[in-house]
């Protein structure tokens, strides 16, 4: 019998790097914060007209809730402007690209952008719109759980019933937890895939896989990163949208910045290039 030990004839693999993975610090949100307040101030008229016009088309769509009394989606909406939100700052994507190439960009540039991934960044529009439709349907189904069927009492009455009600209560613990949800899903897939379609050939569930999986990996960072987003949502609010003005640029820049940030781990490109 052989005294010396011998070599298994299966060796375990030994563990890989994620190559995801950042391992930034959460305090890079806020550099990235202020490249985005930097790409917003260079040649700031695109950029302030582009967030005029998206406060503009937020302010007249709540103004049709109410006018057409259809004020329940009010609340809904509210979580699905994060979802379409990524989407619709694909100008301001553009604006941040070309200053990197040392290039200006008027507001014509911003608005007709034409992506590397070409009509797969339309299905990943369609699949965020799909999303956030689904998300309209799970807060009418919460509402009808909790209020039965009956027709919704009024934006001020339902106010009233939330806050002050064991029901209202529970619908907006519910709600608010249901829509966190969505909130989050939307904001994984969606945050990297329209900056990654913008100038990488993919298709748009790849680039929303990819998204999902750079956000995991580098969960810490853009956990900070989605407050921070939320918290200027909130302030967006609390002045009646017109802080959208300047907020909605200074994120879409941002954005666009810790998309460069996180896309190369360990200097490999991690996306997926069909021929």
């Amino acid at each position: 019998m052989e005294s010396h030990s011998v070599l298994p004839k299966i060796v375990p693999p030994l563990p890989r790097p994620n190559l995801k993975a950042r391992n930034l610090p959460k305090s890079t949100a806020l550099e990235w914060l202020k490249a985005g307040w930097r790409d917003l101030w260079m040649n700031p008229i695109p950029s302030l007209c582009y967030g005029l016009a998206v406060f503009t088309l937020s302010a007249f769509v709540v103004w049709g809730m109410f006018r057409f009394e259809v004020d329940y989606f009010f609340l809904p909406a509210l979580s699905g402007f994060l979802v379409l939100g990524p989407l619709i700052a694909t100008g301001l994507y553009e604006k941040s690209r070309r200053l990197e190439e040392g290039k200006r960009t008027g507001l014509a540039g911003m608005i007709f952008v034409r992506p590397a991934s070409r009509y797969q960044a339309v299905f990943l529009g369609l699949l965020l719109l799909l999303l956030f439709m689904l998300w309209q349907r799970a807060a009418f189904l919460l509402y009808a759980l909790h209020m039965g069927v009956r027709p919704f009492p009024g934006f001020d009455e339902a106010l009233q019933m939330i806050f002050t009600t064991w029901i209202g209560w529970s619908l907006l613990i519910t709600g608010s937890i249901i829509g966190g949800l969505f909130a989050a899903f939307a904001f994984a897939v969606g945050v990297f895939a329209m900056p990654m379609m913008l100038e990488e050939r993919t298709d748009a569930l790849t680039a929303m896989g990819i998204s999902m999986t750079l956000v995991w990996s580098n969960l810490s960072v853009m956990l900070y990163w989605g407050a921070i987003v939320v918290g200027l949502f909130a302030v967006a609010l609390l002045t009646g949208l017109l802080g959208l003005i300047v907020i909605f640029p200074l994120l879409g820049h941002a954005t666009w910045h810790s998309y460069r940030a996180i896309r190369i781990s360990r200097g490999e490109s991690v996306f997926f290039r069909p021929e």
